[in-house]
């Protein structure tokens, strides 16, 4: 459910460089992000399994939005403690699990080169790939680890298995006796040689799919990609999942905060020109008593304001999504839902952002308006299930997409 405001605006259209700490193995060129999974310091439990990383090989699948004919990997190792160095690496159509369609797999250079070291804190981007990629299709980057650094950068919110196998593996079709891990590690992001422009998502575990079914590509944000590729107006408008689980706008919660990664996350992705800003759900539930509440509502509404100027310095549309409800929830108290009917009302009737995206309305049981509808909820009234996640997608109107191309 879509409420324009009075503040639309054209936006300007604007080739965004790379992110500070991003380092390129060429220069610039038309690039178009099709798929993004932010890093974040990968906490101890969710660390790779025996046989671990170093010494190993990862292969790792991936669900792009757009296609092209060209494309480039990122890894990072942004939140490492020392240098990562990998010792070749390579991209192929996946066709099943752990296996790769062999007719099209590609080596991966950096700088010409088939190993690169990437120091701590920073992320690498590959020399250019020639490789056929259809829109929605999956692909395997499979990356023999020398040396990981013990803090470890990654995204352990995949949804996705990835295949673990010992020692030099490249180049085999199928990893037999790998170990499974839903994880990704030091993957962060693709690009394709494309025209077209890219809408990133910025959020939380909602965002990042909790409830979708493993290997099933079904967080909403794939299924408004589907949506977009169904139109012919909308077919060459990337969709990057910039969500991470448990994050917050402000302070606390896991990763970096919503306001310290929008340049890495978001105004640095190539192809960017808008941003559907989706989170603050964790603040809200974080804080205790209903006078922490009240200035966490009143910090979101400063944050957004500040993400929304960022923003639009950098030529993006920045469309505001209502906070979903959390009715019988963990987070659950009066003076939280309090905080969270505040922001959004702000959402909705500031005029603040481009447009508004209403998830709230969505997606509440209309006889209980403060908890997700039955059929749309996991059980634990926080996240939406798949059923859920398809309807979050179809209350975003393409329209948003189509006319400011």
């Amino acid at each position: 459910m879509i409420r324009r405001t009075a503040a639309s605006i054209l936006a300007v259209v604007a080739l965004l460089g790379c992110a500070h700490g991003i380092r390129s193995a060429r220069g610039a060129d038309r690039w178009l992000g099709t798929w993004e999974a932010a890093p974040q310091l990968v906490e101890p439990r969710n660390l790779a399994p025996a046989p671990g990383l170093n010494g190993n090989t990862l292969r790792q699948m991936i669900h792009v939005s757009v296609g092209g004919s060209r494309l480039r990997a990122r890894l990072s190792n942004e939140f490492g403690d020392g240098p990562l160095v990998i010792a070749g690496a390579r991209i192929a159509r996946s066709v099943a699990r752990d296996t790769i369609d062999v007719a099209t797999d590609r080596a991966i250079a950096f700088g010409g080169s088939a190993s690169v070291t990437i120091p701590a804190g920073h992320s690498m981007e590959s020399d250019p790939i020639d490789l056929v990629v259809p829109a929605l299709s999956e692909l395997t980057v499979s990356i023999h680890i020398r040396s990981m650094p013990a803090a470890v950068t990654g995204h352990p919110g995949s949804r996705t298995t990835s295949y673990l196998a010992t020692g030099d593996r490249l180049a085999e079709r199928a990893l037999s006796g790998s170990t499974p891990t839903e994880h990704w590690y030091a993957l962060s992001g693709l690009s394709v040689r494309a025209d077209g422009a890219a809408v990133v998502v910025l959020g939380n575990s909602i965002a990042d799919g909790r409830g979708s079914g493993t290997d099933k590509n079904n967080r909403w944000p794939d299924n408004l990609a589907r949506r977009l590729q169904g139109d012919t107006r909308t077919a060459n408008v990337a969709v990057l999942n910039a969500g991470i689980g448990g994050n917050a706008v402000l302070r606390g919660g896991l990763g970096p905060t919503a306001l310290s990664r929008l340049e890495r996350d978001v105004l640095a992705q190539p192809g960017a020109r808008w941003v559907i800003l989706s989170e603050g759900v964790n603040d809200i539930g974080g804080a205790r008593g209903a006078d922490s509440s009240a200035i966490v509502a009143r910090q979101l509404i400063d944050a957004y304001g500040e993400i929304i100027r960022r923003a639009r310095a950098r030529g993006l549309r920045v469309y505001g999504a209502t906070i979903l409800p959390f009715g019988g929830s963990q987070y659950d108290r009066p003076e939280r839902e309090a905080a969270r009917q505040t922001v959004n009302a702000w959402i909705r009737d500031s005029g603040a952002f481009d447009a508004v995206i209403d998830f709230d309305v969505a997606m509440r049981d209309p006889s209980a308006p403060t908890r997700l509808l039955p059929s749309a909820d996991t059980g634990d009234h926080l996240h939406p299930n798949e059923a859920g996640y398809r309807m979050m997608a179809d209350a975003v109107d393409l329209e948003l997409f189509r006319r400011s191309r």
